[in-house]
C-alpha cells in the first residue's frame, strides 16, 4: 500500500500553515511536504513535526525571485554562486526537520541561453548539491514539470531527467515523478513508472486536468497504485493537489488507505 504524504502548501488551506500539521495528522497522514518552508523557522516546523508524529518527506530548494517569475536556479548560468549559497539554508532546514529529500528546481533559463549551456549548468549544480548534502544522507530530487503550468521551464520530460541524472552520476540523486505533470506532457503513465522505477525516489499525484483531487479527471490512480505496489516501491506518494473545497471533504479517494477519517 502506498505511503501518502500531504503537501501542506496546497492542502488544508482552511487554516494557517503552522496549523496544517495538526490537520494532516488528524486525518491519518504520516508524512508531509511543502513547497518552501523558509518563511517559518526551522525549529518551529521541527516542533510541529515532533508534536504530531509526522515525517517531513520533501521540500524545495529556494527558487530565486518567485514573485518575478523565477522557478529555480539550477539551469541558470551565472547564478552558480547564489545556488551554492542557498545550500547552507537548505541544509539548516533539512537537518532541523530530519528531511532526507529536497527538490532542486530547474528554473527558466534566459531566452539567449543555449540548451547545451543550460544542461551543463544544471548538471554542474546537481553534482555540487549532491556532494554537499550526501554526508547528511540527503537525496537531491529533480522533477519534470509541464510547460502549460510553467512555460519555459527547463525540465519537461522523464527521459530528459534520466539523462541528466546519468550525466551527473551522483549516488544521492533521484527522479521525482509527478504523475500530474507527466500525464499532461507525455501520458503513458504506467510505462513511465515501470521503465523508470529504479530512478524514482518520490511520487506526487493530482487529478488532471485541473490539479484537484486524484479521483477527479482522466488518471486512473487506483490502477497506478497497484503498479507502484507491484514494483516494491518503498518511498512516499505525496498529494500535491488543490482541493476543490474543504480538504477533508475531498478525501473520499483515500478512504481505502485509512486516510480521511477523524
Amino acid at each position: 500500500m502506498p505511503r501518502f504524504a500531504a503537501n501542506l502548501s496546497m492542502m488544508f488551506n482552511e487554516v494557517a500553515f503552522v496549523e496544517r500539521f495538526a490537520e494532516a495528522a488528524k486525518v491519518g497522514f504520516k508524512g508531509v511536504e511543502c513547497l518552501f518552508p523558509y518563511a517559518f523557522s526551522a525549529d518551529a516546523i521541527a516542533e510541529r513535526l515532533d508534536r504530531y508524529n509526522l515525517q517531513q518527506v520533501l521540500f524545495n530548494m529556494p527558487p530565486g525571485d518567485w514573485r518575478s517569475g523565477e522557478r529555480g536556479l539550477a539551469s541558470l548560468p551565472g547564478r552558480e554562486a547564489e545556488f551554492e549559497d542557498n545550500l547552507e539554508h537548505v541544509l539548516l532546514y533539512a537537518r532541523a526537520t530530519g528531511c532526507k529529500q529536497v527538490h532542486m528546481m530547474a528554473g527558466i533559463p534566459p531566452s539567449d541561453c543555449s540548451q547545451q549551456l543550460a544542461e551543463d549548468t544544471f548538471v554542474r549544480n546537481l553534482s555540487v548539491a549532491a556532494r554537499k548534502l550526501r554526508e547528511y544522507g540527503i537525496t537531491v530530487m529533480i522533477e519534470p514539470i509541464n510547460s502549460g503550468d510553467v512555460p519555459g521551464y527547463f525540465l519537461h520530460h522523464q527521459d530528459q531527467a534520466i539523462d541528466l541524472l546519468k550525466r551527473a552520476d551522483e549516488p544521492n540523486t533521484a527522479l521525482q515523478m509527478d504523475l500530474y505533470h507527466c500525464h499532461l506532457t507525455e501520458g503513458n503513465l504506467a510505462t513511465h513508472i515501470r521503465d523508470n522505477i529504479s530512478h524514482i525516489g518520490h511520487f506526487q499525484i493530482a487529478g488532471a486536468p485541473g490539479r484537484h483531487e486524484p479521483d477527479i479527471g482522466e488518471i486512473n490512480y487506483p490502477a497506478l497504485f497497484d503498479i507502484i505496489d507491484s514494483l516494491n516501491y518503498s518511498g512516499w506518494v505525496s498529494c500535491e493537489y488543490r482541493p476543490t473545497a474543504q480538504t477533508q471533504a475531498g478525501l473520499g479517494w483515500a478512504a481505502p488507505f485509512d486516510i480521511g477519517k477523524q
